[in-house]
Protein backbone atom coordinates (compact mmCIF):
# COMPACT_ATOMS: atom_id res chain seq x y z
CA UNK A 1 0.00 0.00 0.00
CA UNK A 2 1.31 3.44 -0.97
CA UNK A 3 0.72 6.02 1.75
CA UNK A 4 0.40 9.79 1.62
CA UNK A 5 0.67 11.87 4.78
CA UNK A 6 -0.42 15.47 5.33
CA UNK A 7 0.17 17.37 8.57
CA UNK A 8 3.70 17.11 9.94
CA UNK A 9 3.21 18.93 13.23
CA UNK A 10 3.95 17.90 16.81
CA UNK A 11 2.04 14.63 16.50
CA UNK A 12 1.90 14.11 12.74
CA UNK A 13 5.66 14.13 12.21
CA UNK A 14 6.43 11.16 14.48
CA UNK A 15 3.48 9.25 13.00
CA UNK A 16 4.87 9.83 9.51
CA UNK A 17 8.32 8.70 10.63
CA UNK A 18 6.84 5.47 11.98
CA UNK A 19 5.04 4.80 8.70
CA UNK A 20 8.23 5.38 6.70
CA UNK A 21 10.16 3.19 9.14
CA UNK A 22 7.52 0.50 8.69
CA UNK A 23 8.56 0.10 5.08
CA UNK A 24 5.59 1.75 3.38
CA UNK A 25 6.31 3.85 0.32
CA UNK A 26 5.33 7.27 1.67
CA UNK A 27 4.64 10.60 0.00
CA UNK A 28 4.49 13.80 2.08
CA UNK A 29 2.96 17.22 1.56
CA UNK A 30 2.75 20.13 3.98
CA UNK A 31 1.34 23.62 3.92
CA UNK A 32 4.46 24.78 5.79
CA UNK A 33 7.51 23.79 3.80
CA UNK A 34 9.80 23.92 6.85
CA UNK A 35 8.05 20.89 8.37
CA UNK A 36 9.31 18.80 5.45
CA UNK A 37 12.99 19.57 6.15
CA UNK A 38 13.45 16.90 8.87
CA UNK A 39 12.40 14.28 6.30
CA UNK A 40 15.31 14.98 3.96
CA UNK A 41 17.06 11.67 3.41
CA UNK A 42 14.19 9.65 4.94
CA UNK A 43 13.28 8.00 1.65
CA UNK A 44 9.88 9.68 1.52
CA UNK A 45 8.74 11.39 -1.68
CA UNK A 46 7.59 15.01 -1.56
CA UNK A 47 4.51 16.16 -3.48
CA UNK A 48 4.04 19.69 -4.82
CA UNK A 49 0.36 19.81 -3.83
CA UNK A 50 -2.19 17.77 -1.88
CA UNK A 51 -3.76 16.93 -5.23
CA UNK A 52 -0.48 15.50 -6.52
CA UNK A 53 0.02 13.52 -3.33
CA UNK A 54 -3.43 11.95 -3.60
CA UNK A 55 -2.85 10.94 -7.21
CA UNK A 56 0.24 8.95 -6.22
CA UNK A 57 -1.05 6.90 -3.27
CA UNK A 58 -3.66 4.39 -2.11
CA UNK A 59 -4.17 5.80 1.41
CA UNK A 60 -4.11 9.50 2.34
CA UNK A 61 -3.69 10.25 6.04
CA UNK A 62 -4.59 13.74 7.25
CA UNK A 63 -3.37 15.06 10.60
CA UNK A 64 -4.13 18.80 10.63
CA UNK A 65 -5.51 20.93 13.46
CA UNK A 66 -9.20 21.63 12.98
CA UNK A 67 -12.32 21.27 10.83
CA UNK A 68 -11.49 24.18 8.54
CA UNK A 69 -8.02 22.73 7.89
CA UNK A 70 -9.47 19.29 7.08
CA UNK A 71 -12.00 20.75 4.64
CA UNK A 72 -9.38 22.90 2.95
CA UNK A 73 -6.86 20.05 2.56
CA UNK A 74 -9.49 17.68 1.21
CA UNK A 75 -11.93 19.82 -0.75
CA UNK A 76 -9.87 22.70 -2.21
CA UNK A 77 -9.37 22.88 -5.97
CA UNK A 78 -5.85 21.49 -5.52
CA UNK A 79 -6.86 19.28 -2.61
CA UNK A 80 -6.91 15.55 -1.99
CA UNK A 81 -10.32 14.80 -3.49
CA UNK A 82 -9.38 16.55 -6.72
CA UNK A 83 -6.45 14.19 -7.26
CA UNK A 84 -7.44 10.90 -5.66
CA UNK A 85 -8.28 7.97 -7.92
CA UNK A 86 -11.38 5.79 -7.39
CA UNK A 87 -10.67 3.29 -4.63
CA UNK A 88 -8.42 5.64 -2.65
CA UNK A 89 -8.97 5.75 1.12
CA UNK A 90 -8.73 8.97 3.16
CA UNK A 91 -8.10 8.63 6.91
CA UNK A 92 -8.78 11.71 9.03
CA UNK A 93 -6.53 11.60 12.11
CA UNK A 94 -7.47 15.14 13.16
CA UNK A 95 -9.92 15.59 16.04
CA UNK A 96 -12.89 17.29 14.40
CA UNK A 97 -16.69 17.33 14.40
CA UNK A 98 -18.17 13.98 13.35
CA UNK A 99 -20.34 15.82 10.82
CA UNK A 100 -17.21 17.13 9.10
CA UNK A 101 -16.09 13.54 8.52
CA UNK A 102 -19.53 12.50 7.30
CA UNK A 103 -19.78 15.50 4.98
CA UNK A 104 -16.34 14.79 3.52
CA UNK A 105 -17.33 11.13 3.26
CA UNK A 106 -20.41 11.96 1.20
CA UNK A 107 -18.41 14.25 -1.05
CA UNK A 108 -15.70 11.62 -1.52
CA UNK A 109 -18.19 8.83 -2.21
CA UNK A 110 -19.37 10.65 -5.35
CA UNK A 111 -15.83 10.04 -6.66
CA UNK A 112 -15.66 6.42 -5.42
CA UNK A 113 -13.26 7.48 -2.65
CA UNK A 114 -13.74 6.19 0.91
CA UNK A 115 -13.28 8.32 4.04
CA UNK A 116 -12.70 6.90 7.51
CA UNK A 117 -12.10 8.80 10.73
CA UNK A 118 -9.10 7.65 12.76
CA UNK A 119 -8.29 10.13 15.54
CA UNK A 120 -5.45 9.20 17.87
CA UNK A 121 -4.84 9.64 21.57
CA UNK A 122 -1.46 9.93 23.23
CA UNK A 123 1.59 12.13 23.25
CA UNK A 124 4.33 12.64 20.69
CA UNK A 125 6.36 10.25 22.87
CA UNK A 126 3.68 7.59 22.33
CA UNK A 127 3.76 8.30 18.59
CA UNK A 128 7.54 7.82 18.57
CA UNK A 129 7.10 4.53 20.43
CA UNK A 130 4.26 3.32 18.19
CA UNK A 131 1.79 3.11 21.08
CA UNK A 132 -0.85 5.69 20.18
CA UNK A 133 -4.44 4.67 20.73
CA UNK A 134 -6.11 4.71 17.30
CA UNK A 135 -9.91 4.92 17.21
CA UNK A 136 -11.40 4.17 13.79
CA UNK A 137 -14.81 4.78 12.29
CA UNK A 138 -15.77 3.32 8.92
CA UNK A 139 -16.72 0.12 7.16
CA UNK A 140 -14.95 -3.00 8.38
CA UNK A 141 -13.22 -3.93 5.12
CA UNK A 142 -11.63 -0.49 4.78
CA UNK A 143 -10.54 -0.39 8.41
CA UNK A 144 -8.88 -3.80 8.10
CA UNK A 145 -7.12 -2.78 4.89
CA UNK A 146 -5.62 0.21 6.73
CA UNK A 147 -4.73 -1.66 9.92
CA UNK A 148 -1.17 -2.65 8.84
CA UNK A 149 -0.33 1.03 8.28
CA UNK A 150 -1.96 2.15 11.52
CA UNK A 151 -0.09 -0.61 13.36
CA UNK A 152 3.22 1.11 12.61
CA UNK A 153 2.31 3.92 15.02
CA UNK A 154 -0.63 2.68 17.07
CA UNK A 155 -1.62 0.06 19.61
CA UNK A 156 -4.38 -0.67 20.31
CA UNK A 157 -6.39 0.04 17.17
CA UNK A 158 -10.11 0.01 18.03
CA UNK A 159 -12.81 -0.09 15.36
CA UNK A 160 -15.54 1.91 17.09
CA UNK A 161 -18.29 1.79 14.45
CA UNK A 162 -19.37 3.65 11.30
CA UNK A 163 -17.87 6.90 10.00
CA UNK A 164 -17.97 9.63 12.65
CA UNK A 165 -18.15 7.38 15.71
CA UNK A 166 -14.40 7.45 16.31
CA UNK A 167 -14.55 11.24 16.54
CA UNK A 168 -17.32 11.00 19.13
CA UNK A 169 -15.26 8.51 21.15
CA UNK A 170 -12.20 10.78 20.97
CA UNK A 171 -14.22 13.82 22.06
CA UNK A 172 -15.70 11.98 25.04
CA UNK A 173 -12.17 10.85 25.97
CA UNK A 174 -10.73 14.36 25.73
CA UNK A 175 -13.54 15.97 27.70
CA UNK A 176 -13.20 13.31 30.41
CA UNK A 177 -9.48 14.13 30.52
CA UNK A 178 -10.31 17.82 30.90
CA UNK A 179 -12.87 17.14 33.64
CA UNK A 180 -10.26 15.02 35.44
CA UNK A 181 -7.85 17.95 35.17
CA UNK A 182 -10.49 20.11 36.83
CA UNK A 183 -10.85 17.68 39.73
CA UNK A 184 -7.06 17.48 40.05
CA UNK A 185 -6.87 21.26 40.23
CA UNK A 186 -9.52 21.33 42.96
CA UNK A 187 -7.52 18.78 44.95
CA UNK A 188 -4.29 20.80 44.70
CA UNK A 189 -6.06 24.08 45.55
CA UNK A 190 -7.69 22.43 48.57
CA UNK A 191 -4.32 21.09 49.69
CA UNK A 192 -2.79 24.58 49.49
CA UNK A 193 -5.70 25.98 51.54
CA UNK A 194 -4.91 23.33 54.16
CA UNK A 195 -1.28 24.46 54.28
CA UNK A 196 0.27 21.79 52.07
CA UNK A 197 3.10 22.49 49.66
CA UNK A 198 1.46 22.11 46.22
CA UNK A 199 4.53 20.54 44.64
CA UNK A 200 4.87 17.97 47.44
CA UNK A 201 1.13 17.26 47.29
CA UNK A 202 1.40 16.80 43.54
CA UNK A 203 4.20 14.28 44.09
CA UNK A 204 2.06 12.41 46.64
CA UNK A 205 -0.97 12.32 44.36
CA UNK A 206 1.04 11.10 41.39
CA UNK A 207 2.11 8.07 43.44
CA UNK A 208 -1.17 7.57 45.27
CA UNK A 209 -4.41 5.84 44.37
CA UNK A 210 -5.91 9.20 43.38
CA UNK A 211 -3.50 9.53 40.46
CA UNK A 212 -4.80 9.95 36.89
CA UNK A 213 -3.59 11.09 33.50
CA UNK A 214 -5.58 14.29 34.10
CA UNK A 215 -3.61 14.92 37.30
CA UNK A 216 -0.30 14.61 35.49
CA UNK A 217 -1.55 16.90 32.73
CA UNK A 218 -2.68 19.52 35.25
CA UNK A 219 0.62 19.42 37.14
CA UNK A 220 2.48 19.97 33.85
CA UNK A 221 0.20 22.83 32.76
CA UNK A 222 -0.01 24.58 36.14
CA UNK A 223 3.41 26.33 36.02
CA UNK A 224 2.39 28.12 32.80
CA UNK A 225 -0.82 29.64 34.24
CA UNK A 226 -1.23 33.24 33.14
CA UNK A 227 0.10 32.45 29.66
CA UNK A 228 -1.94 31.04 26.76
CA UNK A 229 -1.44 27.29 26.44
CA UNK A 230 -1.77 25.11 23.37
CA UNK A 231 -3.39 22.44 25.53
CA UNK A 232 -6.09 24.86 26.66
CA UNK A 233 -6.85 25.99 23.13
CA UNK A 234 -7.10 22.46 21.72
CA UNK A 235 -9.17 21.15 24.63
CA UNK A 236 -11.52 24.13 24.33
CA UNK A 237 -12.15 23.09 20.72
CA UNK A 238 -12.89 19.52 21.79
CA UNK A 239 -15.20 20.48 24.66
CA UNK A 240 -17.18 22.75 22.35
CA UNK A 241 -17.44 20.03 19.70
CA UNK A 242 -18.72 17.49 22.22
CA UNK A 243 -21.19 19.95 23.74
CA UNK A 244 -22.53 20.74 20.26
CA UNK A 245 -22.80 17.05 19.38
CA UNK A 246 -24.63 16.34 22.63
CA UNK A 247 -27.12 19.17 22.03
CA UNK A 248 -27.79 17.93 18.50
CA UNK A 249 -28.42 14.40 19.81
CA UNK A 250 -30.59 15.58 22.71
CA UNK A 251 -28.07 14.06 25.11
CA UNK A 252 -27.06 15.52 28.48
CA UNK A 253 -23.37 16.41 28.60
CA UNK A 254 -24.03 17.48 32.19
CA UNK A 255 -21.26 17.59 34.75
CA UNK A 256 -18.61 16.39 32.28
CA UNK A 257 -18.72 19.61 30.26
CA UNK A 258 -19.34 21.77 33.33
CA UNK A 259 -16.20 20.46 35.06
CA UNK A 260 -14.18 20.74 31.88
CA UNK A 261 -15.26 24.36 31.45
CA UNK A 262 -14.10 25.19 34.98
CA UNK A 263 -10.50 24.25 34.38
CA UNK A 264 -10.43 25.69 30.86
CA UNK A 265 -11.57 29.02 32.28
CA UNK A 266 -8.57 28.90 34.64
CA UNK A 267 -6.38 28.15 31.60
CA UNK A 268 -7.68 31.28 29.87
CA UNK A 269 -10.05 29.59 27.41
CA UNK A 270 -13.53 30.03 28.92
CA UNK A 271 -16.70 28.95 27.12
CA UNK A 272 -18.58 31.52 25.08
CA UNK A 273 -21.45 33.27 26.94
CA UNK A 274 -23.97 31.25 24.90
CA UNK A 275 -22.34 27.95 25.88
CA UNK A 276 -22.18 29.05 29.54
CA UNK A 277 -25.89 29.77 29.53
CA UNK A 278 -26.60 26.36 28.02
CA UNK A 279 -24.51 24.63 30.70
CA UNK A 280 -26.44 26.42 33.45
CA UNK A 281 -29.74 25.41 31.84
CA UNK A 282 -28.69 21.77 31.96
Amino acid sequence: MRVGFIGLGHQGAPIARRIIGGGFHTTLWARRAETLEPFDGSGASIAATARDLAAAVDLVEVCVVNDADVEQVLAADDGVLAGARPGTVVAIHSTVHPDTCRRMGERAASRAITVIDAPVSGSAVAADAGTLLVMVGGDTATVEACRPVFSTFGHPIIHVGPLGTAQLAKLVNNVLLTANMSMARDAVVLGEALGLDPDKLGEVLEHGTGRSYGLGTWLNVRPSLGSPTTAGTLLRKDVDLLAESARAAGADAGALVTMANRVLTVLGTPPSPTDSATDEAQ
